[in-house]
């Protein structure tokens, strides 16, 4: 039996039913998820035994006397380092590092889909860049329930004549990097992607970004994963990763809607 399938076979991850992995950077992730859930259950384990030895070997029937001077050894003193120095490795070793790639190092590239999530009380609004791949302006200044301008899109921006804006569902293509620009309206949200091993605050005023790379079709749930009011539970919407000639013709389709919808005369 190979390390790496024993590994596999004794997972904590596994055992606590972590959710389907779909994205190319996702198992770094899962692989320090891993690392930590095993270096809990070494401290959980070591510290409970420590309780238990204490409580058994310097009970009152045993220690009538107490003891004023405590630990005189320099081994708890150690083991305290030495789980300083794990963490301290976890931390600059593996979440900073990954973390600054998924949201400083963004890719470029003519494959590279850049989008907006805009979130409020208690819904998500998609933007996509329509059939010229370039994303227009945004600022709540904007706002115009009357005219559907509902996450405040700079119609005056010519890159963005034949964006359009999905509320509720996140469609994505397949093996294409995606940046996520977000943002709120209201209160602080955050837009959650669990099988993207993804998650960023959607904050007011600020325009934060993330991006990551599908790898795997299919539908999930997308969750506000900062308690943002009364209704923060039924805050969802749908991540859609479909093949690039399907998510070809899904831009296609509604690229030139919104292009004659902005052409239009206004009534």
């Amino acid at each position: 039996m190979s390390i790496h399938y024993t590994l596999a076979y004794f997972s904590i991850n596994k055992f606590l039913g972590i959710p389907a992995l779909a994205s190319e950077h996702g198992e770094m992730v899962d692989h320090m998820l891993e690392l930590v859930h095993w270096f809990m259950l070494v401290l959980f384990i070591g510290w409970s035994t420590f309780l238990v030895v204490v409580f058994t070997k310097f009970r009152k029937e045993r220690q009538a006397k107490a003891d004023y001077h405590g630990v005189r050894g320099h081994a708890t003193t150690h083991i305290e380092l030495g789980v300083v120095i794990v963490e301290i490795i976890l931390l600059l070793g593996f979440a900073f590092p990954l973390w600054a790639e998924r949201a400083d190092d963004l890719p470029t590239g003519a494959d590279v889909l850049k989008m907006r999530a805009v979130g409020e009380k208690f819904v998500w609004n998609f933007q996509y860049p329509g059939l010229d791949g370039t994303l227009g302006g945004m600022d709540m200044k904007y706002i115009d329930v009357a005219s559907r301008n509902t996450i405040g899109r700079d119609m005056k921006d010519p890159n963005g004549k034949d964006d359009f804006v999905k509320g509720g569902t996140m469609t994505i293509p397949i093996n294409r990097p995606v940046i996520v620009e977000i943002t709120s309206k209201d209160v602080i949200h955050n837009l959650c992607l669990t099988p993207m091993r993804m998650a960023q605050d959607a904050t007011p005023g600020v325009k934060a970004h993330f991006w990551f790379k599908p790898t795997k079709t299919g539908k999930w749930d997308i969750i506000c994963g900062q308690l943002c009011g009364p209704g923060h539970s039924g805050m969802k919407a749908t991540l859609e990763v479909l093949e690039q000639k399907d998510f070809d013709d899904f831009m296609k389709e509604n690229g030139e809607e919104a292009r004659k919808a902005a052409a239009a005369p206004a009534k």
